[in-house]
């Protein structure tokens, strides 16, 4: 059950009565007005998450409201209703702020996923915004962590970066370092923070549906497309988009996305007309393109493009005591949520946690740590509590804690290679069963393969 509240401001009572049945269905809250005064006093009284809105209204329009609107500045994602499709009054709503508009006779499907992605963009914008305001403390940097020299070159580059809205990011390094919080950051730092922030994982998704989400598609464009709908490059327009695992990328999006971004025009699948937008694009990636490049992989073209500016992840055993901070902050963080007593960690589990390699980076770490606290009891973690450690190789401190480690980086390398062979050999090359053994993600496992270029010879 989600919860949300809607409003739906319509004169037709069938219309009301239909998109609240199917609204309702989904697990939405409803609430209905059929004028424009009615819906306007709902809103001076109440706060919904979201308003589906009629242009056509007994005593005015839809623009007439979203005008009222933004003088009061009251801020909710609003869906415009139209009888027919007219382009005027759809760019007019845009420019008031509305998030969408959708034609009648409604297409329920659709709706609901227009509605979706608006919730996910406002409530992103009001996480970021409270990020912003409450973990500015101490160590913290837009849900970031860390005080080590690495990091502080990482916030001091997305803050110059972030000044200049229309520069094209590229955000490097490993699985679990925390690459979309960067690319968020650098989004809500911009002055773009106000627009809307979209995000794409090529990893994520199939070869037959990602165009059809970059691009969106027109009515009819193949089987399944019985209404027009819009892709993220168009519903990001004047704000950001997000491109994550862009190295898992096709050779022909590859030549689209470059078209794109010097012509910055597209077309829907199965249009002719093209679409101007406005748009920032910070793409992130755990594998070399530059490799990929020279593989012949990646189009040198589209990696010039996108290469512009560059900020750089460091992996968490470069970090140095960020990793206690980081145990810490995790460690309060389980210990409320599952309501138990713990107040730190003992000292061998400290030197434990430093001298392991974090191969899963901040994201296998904040695993870990949910677990000893889910699975424990006490005031103090210990080392054994910390059974992640029983099956994985440990090292010399963090580099930049001790800077001590150059001479064992070849030995360290190797004894990590070995450890994937013989857990995959084990697993008979099934890497979800490797990676069970491993107690690491099928990620970081498929990317530690890569890095070691396992399956290359």
């Amino acid at each position: 059950m989600r919860g949300e509240t809607i409003l739906i401001v319509d004169d037709e009572k069938l219309i009301r009565w239909s998109l609240g049945h199917k609204l309702v269905k989904a697990g939405f809250s409803v609430v209905d007005a059929e004028t424009m005064d009615q819906g306007f006093s709902y809103l001076l009284d109440h706060e919904p998450d979201l308003m589906i809105l009629d242009q056509l209204l007994p005593d005015g329009t839809g623009i007439e409201m979203l005008e009222r609107m933004k003088k009061e500045n009251i801020q909710i994602p609003v869906i415009m209703l139209t009888a027919i499709d007219r382009s005027d009054v759809a760019v007019q709503a845009m420019k008031l702020g509305a998030f969408d508009y959708v034609t009648k006779p409604v297409n329920h499907e659709e709706l609901i996923i227009v509605i979706t992605k608006a919730l996910e963009a406002t409530k992103l914008k009001r996480q970021i915004a409270h990020l912003l305001k409450e973990q500015e403390k101490s160590y913290g940097f837009c849900g970031m962590i860390g005080a080590s020299l690495p990091m502080k070159k990482m916030f001091d580059d997305i803050l110059k970066i972030a000044k200049s809205s229309g520069t094209t990011v590229l955000i490097t390094g490993e699985s679990g370092t925390g690459k979309e919080l960067a690319a968020k950051a650098v989004h809500f730092l911009s002055d773009r923070r106000e627009n809307p922030l979209m995000t794409v994982n090529f990893s994520a998704l199939t070869e037959t549906l990602i165009e059809s989400e970059l691009f969106g598609h027109e009515k009819g464009a193949f089987t399944d497309a019985r209404s027009q709908r819009k892709g993220v490059f168009e519903l990001a327009d004047t704000g950001t988009i997000f491109l994550d695992e862009i190295g898992d990328i096709s050779p022909k999006l590859q030549v689209k996305l470059l078209r794109v971004m010097e012509q910055k025009t597209f077309q829907r699948v199965g249009a002719t007309s093209e679409i101007a937008v406005d748009i920032r694009i910070i793409a992130a990636t755990n594998q070399s393109l530059e490799a990929l490049v020279r593989e012949e992989k990646f189009r040198a073209d589209l990696y010039y493009r996108l290469n512009v500016a560059n900020i750089v992840m460091p992996p968490l055993r470069e970090r140095g005591d960020d990793i206690i901070l980081l145990a810490e902050y995790f460690l309060h963080e389980f210990d409320t949520k599952f309501h138990k007593h713990f107040r730190g960690f003992q000292p061998d589990a400290k030197a434990t946690i430093l001298h392991y390699t974090w191969p899963g980076n901040v994201r296998e770490l904040r695993n870990a740590i949910e677990r000893a606290v889910l699975l424990h009891e006490g005031d103090l973690v210990e080392p054994d509590h910390l059974e992640l450690f029983r099956h994985q190789p440990t090292a010399e401190p963090a580099a930049a804690a001790t800077g001590k480690i150059e001479e064992s980086v070849v030995s360290l390398v190797e004894m990590e290679k070995q450890a994937l062979l013989q857990a995959l050999e084990r697993a008979g090359n099934n890497q979800s069963r490797a990676a069970r053994m491993l107690k690491i993600s099928r990620d970081t496992l498929r990317y530690r393969i890569k890095k070691h270029r396992l399956f290359d010879r």
